[in-house]
């Protein structure tokens, strides 16, 4: 597989994911923290985008430049993304991102000034696909029994983004 093509396998996968765990490093006692979040932006160029209250915790543990992880957990597939992650104000891209499902959390909108950007700047990616699902992991895992050869996962790589 290409430099590229795994590029786009990370992309592919990642887009079928609304949900993930934001992990960073409590800045006080080093322990690892996930907060989830809602994606925001399907297409997967490298960066994730996720809208945010400025003052919960996955904000209160940023620290800039620090190494976080954004993973993805699915029935057939996951993706383990790590990188840097920052705020930005940016009144714009809030409202592009923008959605119903925002004002949950948000319910003055994307003016309110408590909603801010975080940004996701991923460096690697280390993904585990098992095309067709439960079935299909099932049925290997019953091969693997009666053949006893070793159960083949699927695909796995990891990806310098």
């Amino acid at each position: 597989m290409t430099h590229t093509d795994e590029h786009k396998k990370v992309a592919e996968l990642i887009k079928d994911f609304r949900f993930a765990m934001f992990v960073t490093q409590d800045p006080d006692n080093g322990k690892l923290v996930a907060h989830p979040l809602t994606v925001q932006e399907a297409e997967f160029d490298g960066d994730l985008w996720f809208l945010v209250s400025k003052v919960a915790g996955p904000i209160a543990d940023l620290v800039p430049d620090a190494p976080v992880n954004v993973s993805f957990s699915g029935d057939s597939s996951w993706v383990s993304l790590s990188g840097t992650a920052r705020l930005i104000e940016d009144r714009q891209k809030i409202r592009e991102l923008w959605n119903p499902m925002v004002e949950a959390w948000f319910p003055e909108g994307p003016d309110d000034p408590a909603v801010g950007v975080l940004k996701f700047d991923a460096e690697s990616a280390e993904y585990w696909d098992s095309p067709g699902g439960k079935i299909a992991t099932a049925f290997s895992f019953v091969k693997s029994k009666i053949t006893g050869e070793r159960y083949d996962g699927g695909d796995n790589a990891t990806v310098e983004l």
